[in-house]
């Protein structure tokens, strides 16, 4: 028995205990967040640059490997066509024994319905396959070298320091936008202008990224047969922008992008760039032909110095304080109308107590009798009963006037009284006689 009460006991005791045993919540207030400056863009040092004029090759040419990554984009500014079917060609990082920028300007097809294929670059194993850009035929669509493709590394030019090697993933890519850290690498999809990143933000980090906005899906499917190798390549057509896309720890500014740009290459090249980093004008206007596997080299001007300067960012705009408010004096108190004095009331006379007016001289002048008051004149002024309410909606009409005698003109007046004066003459002397 003493078990089974020890057992009921310490089960008792159990759910005593936890049955007291009480949480304290506390709830603490959570006030906003001071407000954080974005992170100032330093000024990316001065690089010197190479600035010539390519002549841009009729075909698809062969590619070739460069040993690093080409440098951050410059910035140009287009203008407006000078004529008709004219092409934006040039603006962008091209091989000759080191990276050498090709001057942007308008440029005639070199045959008629000929197209402008953007340069190609992609990481690939540590090094960048490049391919200069060059005109196509209408119908021939730009391929990509195969993967199983060997492609041998070209020797930099003498006296000419490496730069580093791509950071990015391996595949396509345009290089960073102005004053961006050295060797960053912004994926793009095939055929993009490396000018769409010029309005772009300097980036420190991996992480920015581009794509196309498709406006219509048709695809040509092309088959390329290379080294016993078949590869099926898709391009997209009618893509008329393309989003920038970038986490806040790859910007220099710490702020995330997310923007539309205009593909095409001279409108992206016409927005105002966050760091301009101008393209020198090159020095001589002879253009240089482009860089081939086994070619001889060429003597290249003397680099040019490129100062980037970043544009100022406007902190954030504080409301002014409000100006405290002039004290108004209260208004003065107006002055109490003088009393009005009560004016007597006129006073009125009855008919019979006016005076007739004197007898004219030739009148026959009889006392009339005075005329006696009425019973209205004697007595008080009637007073006024409580008016009557009115059904809605009905109006009050005014009650019409008695009609008044006519009253005879004077003349008749007169021969009235005359002949009423004579017949009394008449009855008198008749009453003598």
């Amino acid at each position: 028995m003493r078990p089974s009460l020890t057992w009921i006991s310490g089960i008792s005791l159990t759910l005593l205990s936890t049955a007291c045993v009480t949480e304290r919540v506390v709830y603490r207030e959570v006030g906003p967040r001071p407000y954080a400056p974005p992170r100032v863009v330093e000024p990316a040092p001065p690089q010197s640059v190479v600035s010539v004029y390519i002549d841009a090759p009729i075909g698809q040419p062969e590619p070739i490997g460069c040993p690093w990554a080409p440098p951050p984009m410059l910035v140009e500014t287009p203008g407006y066509p000078p004529f008709e079917g004219a092409i934006w060609t040039g603006g962008y990082w091209v091989w000759h024994g080191t990276w050498v920028w090709a001057h942007g300007r308008w440029a005639a097809p070199p045959r008629p319905a000929y197209l402008w294929h953007q340069p190609y670059y992609e990481n690939r194993d540590g090094m960048v396959v490049f391919i200069t850009g060059h005109w196509g035929p209408p119908n021939a669509l730009f391929v990509p070298p195969p993967p199983g493709l060997r492609i041998a590394i070209e020797i930099a030019a003498p006296g000419v320091i490496p730069g580093p090697r791509p950071l990015g993933p391996p595949g396509v890519f345009v290089p960073p936008p102005p004053g961006s850290r050295a060797g960053i690498i912004v994926p793009a999809p095939i055929g993009t202008a490396p000018a769409v990143v010029t309005s772009a933000p300097p980036v420190v980090n991996v992480g920015m990224r581009i794509t196309n906005n498709v406006n219509n899906g048709t695809i040509n499917n092309t088959t390329n047969i290379s080294n016993n190798r078949t590869m099926v390549v898709n391009n997209v057509t009618n893509v008329t922008n393309v989003t920038i896309v970038a986490p806040p720890s790859a910007t220099a500014s710490g702020q995330a992008v997310n923007r539309s740009v205009p593909a095409q290459a001279h409108l992206a090249a016409a927005l105002p760039p966050v760091v301009k980093a101008s393209a020198p004008v090159p020095a001589t206007a002879r253009p240089l032909p482009a860089y081939t596997r086994g070619q001889a080299r060429v003597d290249l001007p003397a680099p040019q110095v490129v100062h980037p300067s970043p544009r100022p960012i406007m902190p954030p705009a504080t409301p002014a304080p409000r100006p405290a408010p002039a004290s108004v004096p209260p208004p003065a108190p107006r002055p109490a109308p003088a009393p009005v004095q009560a004016q007597p009331a006129p006073r009125t006379v009855p008919d019979h107590a006016v005076p007739p007016p004197p007898p004219r001289e030739g009148d026959d002048f009889r006392p009339a009798r005075p005329s006696q008051p009425t019973k209205r004149e004697e007595g008080a002024a009637p007073q006024p009963g409580p008016a009557r309410a009115l059904p809605e909606g009905r109006k009050t009409k005014a009650r019409p006037k008695p009609a008044q005698p006519a009253r005879p003109a004077p003349k008749e007046e007169k021969e009235a009284k005359e002949a009423k004066e004579a017949k009394e003459a008449r009855k008198k002397d008749r009453e003598r006689d």
